[in-house]
């Protein structure tokens, strides 16, 4: 694992929810002897934050504007580009349903719904990537679970499978390569709206021109009370989009590729 990698993964570990709420919760215990004060405050505050980072009103307050930052891809053309790029998520390994293969996750699923959507829309070509999450021997690349269940279950073909990146940043580096070996250098990306913006980016800064194509939007209703309930849901919602909020951050600065 790279030092970005294990930066990545303090960051993860350390600000976002619940992990560093309870990190925080559990400085405030170290302190009561010392400092019962600062102790108290620092243990009420990380509940307050967890609490509210679990409500609804957190979830729409993070998720809604960062999905609003890239347009809905209206009535896509053949020639509006040269190929369908569709980012990898996670997968889940050893299905017993599947005789113990490895499956694309549910964000990688719902990715490749759409992006399915479009291919057959489009007849444009599939592009998919993702390499090895671990060590292990016996794991598979995310792309070549992507590129199974594209041309097994949808009856699609993938024309490249990108199996090396691990982040976004690499996800962008990699396929960019294939497809300048290709002759395109125009692409529709199929990822969600959370991560939109960000993917976007990192292939901007290959030489890609983007159109993008967002899906599962988490967040489109409105206000109402029960927003304040907290929920499971709200807590991956708001961890992923401060994760993705920070990712933006970094991309600000020059020469900076995040997960």
């Amino acid at each position: 694992m790279s030092i970005a990698e294990l930066a990545a993964a303090a960051v993860k570990l350390c600000v976002l929810p619940p992990a560093g709420m309870l990190l925080l919760y559990g400085l405030g215990l170290l302190l009561r002897r010392w400092r019962p004060r600062l102790s108290a405050w620092l243990r009420h505050g990380a509940v307050a934050m967890l609490y509210f980072l679990a409500t609804g009103v957190a979830s729409w307050l993070l998720v809604h504007p960062l999905e609003q930052l890239e347009p809905v891809l209206r009535a896509p053309t053949a020639n509006s580009a040269g190929a369908i790029v569709v980012l990898s998520a996670s997968r889940i390994r050893s299905s017993p349903e599947y005789g113990g293969r490895t499956i694309p996750d549910f964000i990688a699923l719902t990715r490749m719904n759409y992006a399915a959507l479009l291919a057959r829309q489009t007849g444009l070509p599939l592009l998919v990537t993702g390499g090895v999450l671990s060590t292990r021997a016996d794991d598979e690349a995310l792309a070549t679970a992507m590129q199974r269940v594209f041309e097994h279950h949808y009856g699609l073909p993938v024309r490249w499978s990108e199996t090396v990146s691990r982040t976004t940043a690499e996800n962008a580096l990699y396929s960019a390569r294939l497809l300048r070996a290709a002759g395109i250098t125009r692409i529709v990306l199929v990822t969600d709206a959370m991560h939109m913006r960000r993917a976007r980016l990192a292939f901007e800064r290959e030489g890609m021109q983007v159109i993008p194509a967002p899906t599962m939007y988490a967040e489109t209703g409105n206000f109402n009370p029960l927003r304040w309930f907290p929920t499971a849901e709200n807590v991956r919602r708001t961890h992923y989009a401060l994760y993705e909020w920070l990712g933006l951050a970094l991309y600000s600065l020059p020469q900076r590729h995040p997960r």
